[in-house]
């Protein structure tokens, strides 16, 4: 998508709201691959945003770095999934762990940005979190973020990307010790009510965002909420519509949620604390959930 159609879509939004108050994600694929991306955040600062990065950082080296930083980067996720062979396995590069770990190192050390590591946990990673907590802890990487892997893409059919519930009880477990330790951030992503391990897990209790107070522009043009749920979710396009209009007055499915009540959902006792888990666990409007992560039922 050319940037100044996504500029000229988002400019709107200034009309009922502070445009510092917005955060601009760029996320992908690998935004790294734009070579416009540090001038992109600048004009995204010079209309009065802020703006950060999703980033698996291959190409993150100390001059992307402070080009990026002069560009008015203000916060930066990257991702970090196992120790070497497990990292290099998922990502499919040789090269992916030792890239990830320098991007890291470098914005560790940057006073005032925002940042974390980003791990996806799976069958070959679960048993390395501790040798992971020691490395980031060597490295004054202190601000980590935990995902599962949802069973979508090419995830659906890959055993080896999805937890058992054991595994899942013993990842909970040890979010919840490594956060009592102190020693680092620790949080277990936006990924799922949790149940009875919701407040020794997360900060705050789990609510899915999705077309509340997150929203988002896909490569097309198309406008959805987090870019993670299904395309079926799309409620307009740029290119057609408002975004502004279509933020105040489409949504309705993220906005009212009473749908999600339906399958192993309707019975569930705990439906008013999880209002049915996160939208991406749902493959469309109206169907089931495709995982719960509540050990309470």
């Amino acid at each position: 998508m050319p940037f100044y159609d996504f500029l000229n879509a988002i400019l709107p939004l200034s009309k009922n709201t502070q445009k510092n108050k917005i955060l601009i994600v760029i996320t992908g694929g690998e935004p790294l691959l734009r070579k416009d991306l540090a001038e992109c955040g600048k004009a995204l600062i010079d209309n009065g945003f802020r703006w950060g990065l999703v980033t698996n950082g291959m190409l993150y080296d100390e001059q992307m770095h402070y080009k990026l930083l002069n560009s008015g980067l203000s916060s930066i996720t990257v991702s970090l999934d196992g120790l070497e062979d497990s990292h290099n396995w998922l990502r499919n590069n040789p090269k992916s762990f030792s890239n990830a770990l320098r991007a890291l190192k470098l914005i560790a050390k940057t006073p005032g940005l925002s940042y974390d590591a980003v791990t996806c946990v799976h069958q070959r990673n679960i048993f390395e979190l501790e040798s992971m907590k020691e490395i980031l802890l060597n490295n004054a990487i202190l601000n980590w973020r935990i995902f599962t892997i949802a069973p979508i893409g090419r995830a659906t059919n890959n055993k080896e990307l999805q937890l058992s519930c054991e595994q899942l009880e013993y990842l909970f477990s040890f979010i919840a010790k490594t956060r009592i330790e102190k020693q680092i951030n620790l949080t277990f992503s936006c990924e799922a009510y949790a149940g009875k391990y919701e407040e020794s897990i997360r900060d705050s209790y789990f609510f899915c965002r999705a077309g509340i107070n997150i929203g988002s522009v896909l490569i097309d043009g198309g406008i959805s909420a987090c870019p993670n749920i299904d395309r079926s979710f799309v409620q307009g396009n740029i290119y057609q519509d408002k975004l502004l209009d279509v933020w105040e007055n489409k949504f309705s499915a993220m906005r009212n949620r009473q749908w999600m009540k339906n399958g192993f959902c309707s019975k569930c006792k705990d439906f008013k604390q999880c209002l049915g888990g996160a939208m991406h666990l749902r493959p469309s409007v109206y169907s089931e959930i495709l995982r719960c992560y509540n050990f309470s039922n």
